[in-house]
């Protein structure tokens, strides 16, 4: 019965350090998904999970690129919550193929609803036309909480490429493939759907999920000791 006990333990610190592996690379603000084409139009959503046990989440500000300001920028309504977006006069005006941009979307404003301990939400946006002259956005967040504590996610990918302590939501931008219609105001529609979006995922979700497979594996091969000691033990009787 000892060995039982100690196996069980063992299973059970399995357990948790495959847990500890997975969680903290997916818990932080992020953008689904995480890639998308330049030049064209889409749709993603910005994931926010709640990371306090004790406060939940009611307020989302998200700051748009301001020296890659984006043209169209759509908002999908979230049952309980409200939202504000605000546009404001650029410094210098951005020549786009539709004609000089003076005005861009700066922030969106979720608030007025409720992310609970242990849930998350998403909070979708349709936009374009993306830049071409940049591989990545970034959209620093705030997450209030009803305790009053606000989260700042603003951090850019440090240049060793490991993860900052509070990253920005990342929006990774990829060369438009070679038989891809050209983007215009008229695709947005066709931009929301998934099938118009890369479905690549954000690198620190892909983080996460190596990271939870390689925990499932060292579990699965502490379960495959545990029972094949248990059988040389029934042996030995």
């Amino acid at each position: 019965m000892s060995f039982v006990r100690r196996a069980a333990t063992v299973l059970a610190a399995t357990a948790a350090l495959t847990a500890g592996l997975a969680l903290p690379a997916l818990a932080h603000v992020t953008i689904q998904p995480g890639t998308a084409e330049q030049g064209a139009f889409t749709k993603v959503a910005f994931r926010v999970p709640n990371e306090r046990d004790n406060a939940s989440t009611t307020k989302i500000e998200v700051s748009f690129p301001a020296d890659h300001p984006l043209a169209f920028v759509s908002v999908k309504p979230v049952p309980g919550w409200a939202v504000k977006v605000t546009e404001s006069k650029l410094a210098t005006p951005v020549k786009t193929e539709y004609g000089d941009l003076e005005e861009a979307v700066t922030t969106v404003v979720w608030s007025g609803g409720k992310i609970n301990p242990g849930e998350f939400q998403e909070f979708e946006v349709s936009m374009g036309q993306l830049p071409k002259d940049t591989d990545r956005l970034l959209f620093p967040t705030k997450q209030t909480y009803s305790n009053g504590e606000v989260v700042d996610w603003s951090e850019a990918p440090k240049a060793d490429g490991t993860e900052p302590e509070h990253p920005a939501p990342l929006l990774k931008l990829v060369p438009a493939a070679a038989s891809s219609p050209s983007a215009s105001p008229g695709t947005a529609a066709a931009a929301a759907s998934p099938v118009a979006t890369s479905v690549v995922l954000n690198p620190a979700a892909s983080d996460g999920t190596a990271r939870l497979l390689g925990g499932a594996g060292l579990a699965v091969g502490v379960i495959g000791v545990v029972i094949g000691a248990l059988g040389l033990r029934r042996r030995s009787a």
